[in-house]
């Protein structure tokens, strides 16, 4: 059984992101690069289904500039056995690296296909549901537990009203959420190996896909400063202040 697992380039949570002087876009200059949080999620959990036997091998791919190999790199030092890296300059948007991805995934004949339920840079949402629309395959968003048993997987995911399980048939697309797993840190024999693992690399053209945008960004621009907040000394002093001053009530 074979697992794709899809991880995006970010700017690292831990990094204050700063917007360009000509406000064209986020400024990366300097700035450290990870995997997607969310992604690195997917990742631990395809390692930790091939540790318990479930999967055999375990393929990462990425869809970006030629920087991305290290967001690969580190995937294969966590665990996964071989990468495929798509080299573009363009700004990959959900439905195109959708239809990379169902390429690489049945080219691959994979079993499971894992990817972050969204990016911390755009916020989507959307690849995972437009990926398995594509493969015409069931799909498991915002997974908290999984299971495989047999030919099918049991994925529990969060939802407003708590959790559901849902039974997919194989092959199956699961996103990930914060509270599926830990991942775990890479040791440094592994990230010595992880330089000898095979990575191969492709073009949008290789899958037939288009990469030219259907967007804009008209202007990108920092959120707006919160005012500091103040200490009431009472609940009559707050109630005050919400209706008179804030007027919210």
């Amino acid at each position: 059984m074979k697992a794709l697992v899809a991880v995006k380039r970010v700017i690292d949570y831990n990094v204050k992101v700063r917007v360009k002087a000509d406000n064209s876009g986020v400024d990366l200059s300097n700035t450290k690069m990870s995997i997607n949080p969310f992604d690195e999620i997917a990742v631990e959990e395809a390692v930790r289904l091939k540790e318990a036997g479930v999967i055999d091998e375990i393929i990462v791919a990425s869809i970006g500039p030629k920087e991305s190999q290290e967001q690969i790199r580190a995937a294969l030092a966590l665990g996964a056995d071989r990468g495929v890296l798509v080299l573009t300059d363009e700004k990959p948007y959900p439905l195109q690296i959708a239809k990379i991805l169902k390429s690489i995934a049945e080219s691959e004949a994979t079993d499971i296909i894992l990817l972050g339920k969204q990016a911390i840079d755009d916020d989507n949402n959307q690849t995972g549901q437009m990926l398995a629309a594509l493969m015409g395959i069931g799909q498991g968003t915002f997974a908290s537990e999984v299971k495989v048993e047999g030919d099918k997987v049991n994925v529990t995911r969060e939802i407003d009203g708590g959790l559901q399980t849902v039974a997919l048939d194989l092959p199956a697309v699961i996103t990930t959420d914060l509270r599926l797993n830990e991942p775990r840190y890479a040791k440094l024999p592994n990230i010595m190996k992880a330089k000898k693992k095979p990575l191969d690399e492709k073009t949008p053209a290789d899958f037939g896909v288009d990469m030219a945008s259907k967007q804009e960004i008209i202007k990108v621009v920092p959120p707006a400063e919160r005012k500091a907040g103040i200490t009431v000394g009472s609940v009559d002093e707050l109630v005050d202040k919400l209706k008179n001053e804030a007027k919210v009530i």
